[in-house]
């Protein structure tokens, strides 16, 4: 007995042993296990970094070798797939979460001072009684003017945890300098610019983004909308760079019928995932139009492309960018990600809408310099196309893919210099410095209209006009004007506009004259 009993070690440690054999012998499917096996190359550059660590003859920052080592690999897989640093992320997840912990106010730095452009309604600062033409001296014991203001730091002053407070030194013309207290909240961050009646029934919704909370404002607006006696509806996507990709079908749900195929993924192994729409439609019927452009993207074209090829829409304006891969955002642990391609995407007809980009990413990016050499930004007949890559809608129509959502009906693009430079002036906000000086001039004025009294009374005269030309070639822009005075009027309206009512004011006098949408009313 005794002799049997000193060998159940040994048993007890072959039957381990075997265990562990033919654990490693089995397939339980697990891909952590496989992500974090022992891999070879791996350990190369684990030793390597290590080596520079601690045996070369200079100091030298690891953390950033690293981290150009990984942009290296990620820009040679596609153009999509990045590596995003721990102090870039948190403003990325906050541009996609739709909001952000602050105090609730519009500003830019002019000249050595924070100072509010605009409150955001309902916000902190609203509450708090802080408006337009304000300048914040101090929050807390931080000094927020003079010379040595750092422009990119701004923001981290006035965030900070929900709930909490900050005190504000601030300075109002006729008033001078005052306290007041802010408990910071959650400040939303706008997908939709704009919603309103084009006429008596046909809605407008622009939709800048696809973040989480935009189906729900999106939804919002369409309910608003129908309430009005809205039975057609326009949904603008132009410079729409896309997002994230749920909104974006729960969007285009609204108006798909049960079953409807949205669109599909593929990853390397062929799996197939589809997605269709549900019973949840609200707006189903109606007569809809997507208007597009050479910077709507992504999420963007997944709505545009299953409206075109469902027949549901007609999509109106220029070829789209050409997006159709699918990221998914991976920790790496320290704070940064990586926003990795893992499936391409496919409208409902089968074509794939992603432009080539075989010849580098920056040959790529550029690709719109191309577009504009070639007279496709102006000329139908010039976008290139393949009979390779056609495919049918169940109408009829025919569709293709290869690089961009081809729109139903085009409508050229304004490339003339002066056009372009105003476009640019526009979008870029260098037209705000000059509007921000002129409403301080009369605050007091400004301040106390309603919207309606400033569509009805306030004028951008000739005298304006060139006061602001003259303000930019001071810094640099030689404009001449040409034909282009009415329209450069507008803008600097709509830019007034949006610093005194919002987003929405500033679509509204955009579009009173936009080429799209002038194209839309003219097929009624």
């Amino acid at each position: 007995m005794q002799q049997s009993k000193k060998y159940i070690p040994l048993w007890i440690g072959l039957a381990m042993g075997l265990g562990v054999y033919l654990g490693s012998k089995l397939d339980f499917n697990d891909p952590s296990a496989k992500l974090f096996s022992y891999n070879a190359k791996k350990e190369k550059l684990n030793r390597l970094i290590d080596y520079i660590d601690y045996e070369y003859v200079d100091a030298i920052n690891t953390d950033s070798i690293v981290e150009v080592t990984v942009n290296r690999i990620l820009e040679n897989l596609d153009p999509h797939s990045v590596y995003i640093s721990a102090e870039e992320l948190e403003g990325v997840t906050e541009s996609m979460q739709g909001d952000f912990i602050g105090i609730g106010v519009s500003y830019y730095a002019y000249r050595d001072t924070i100072s509010v452009i605009n409150t955001i309604k309902g916000g902190p600062s609203e509450r708090s009684g802080i408006e337009a033409g304000d300048r914040i001296l101090m929050a807390n014991s931080d000094t927020l003017y003079g010379d040595r203001l750092q422009k990119d730091r701004l923001a981290d002053k006035l965030k900070g945890a929900l709930n909490s407070q900050v005190q504000l030194k601030v300075y109002r013309k006729g008033k001078g300098v005052f306290d007041v207290m802010v408990k910071r909240g959650r400040v939303p961050l706008q997908s939709v610019d704009a919603s309103y009646l084009l006429t008596e029934q046909m809605g407008y919704i622009k939709v800048n983004r696809f973040a989480e909370t935009t189906y729900r404002e999106f939804k919002t607006a369409l309910d608003s909308l129908k309430a009005l006696g809205a039975k057609e509806l326009v949904v603008d996507l132009r410079d729409n760079g896309g997002g994230f990709i749920a909104p974006a079908l729960k969007m285009a749900d609204e108006f798909l019928e049960d079953d409807a195929l949205i669109m599909f993924t593929k990853n390397k192994k062929g799996a197939i995932e589809k997605n269709f729409a549900t019973d949840d439609g609200s707006f189903e019927k109606g007569t809809l139009y997507v208007l597009i452009n050479e910077n709507s993207a992504s999420a963007s074209e997944i709505f545009a492309g299953a409206m075109q090829d469902n027949d549901r829409a007609m999509i109106v304006g220029r070829r789209s960018y050409g997006k159709g891969l699918v990221q998914r955002e991976m920790a790496l642990g320290d704070g940064s990600a990586i926003r990795l391609t893992i499936s391409r995407y496919y409208t409902p007809t089968g074509r794939s809408i992603q432009k080539p980009y075989g010849n580098g990413n920056k040959a790529y990016f550029n690709e719109y310099l191309e577009r504009y050499k070639n007279g496709e930004l102006q000329h139908v007949d010039s976008i290139q196309v393949a009979d390779s890559l056609k495919f049918r809608t169940p109408a009829g129509k025919v569709v293709y893919g290869g690089g961009g959502i081809i729109p139903d009906i085009f409508v050229s693009k304004d490339t003339t210099r002066v056009g372009e430079t105003l476009n640019y002036m526009l979008r870029s906000g260098r037209m705000g410095g000059y509007i921000f000086e002129a409403l301080d001039k009369k605050r007091t004025y400004y301040n106390q209209l309603t919207q309606e009294q400033f569509r009805d009374e306030v004028v951008i005269s000739d005298v304006f006009v060139a006061d602001f030309v003259q303000f930019i070639k001071e810094r640099g822009v030689d404009m001449r004007l040409e034909n282009y005075e009415e329209q450069l009027k507008k803008y600097l309206k709509a830019i007034m506009a949006q610093q005194l009512f919002g987003s929405s004011a500033f679509e509204k006098i955009i579009n009173e004259d936009d080429v799209m949408i002038q194209r839309v009313l003219s097929m009624k």
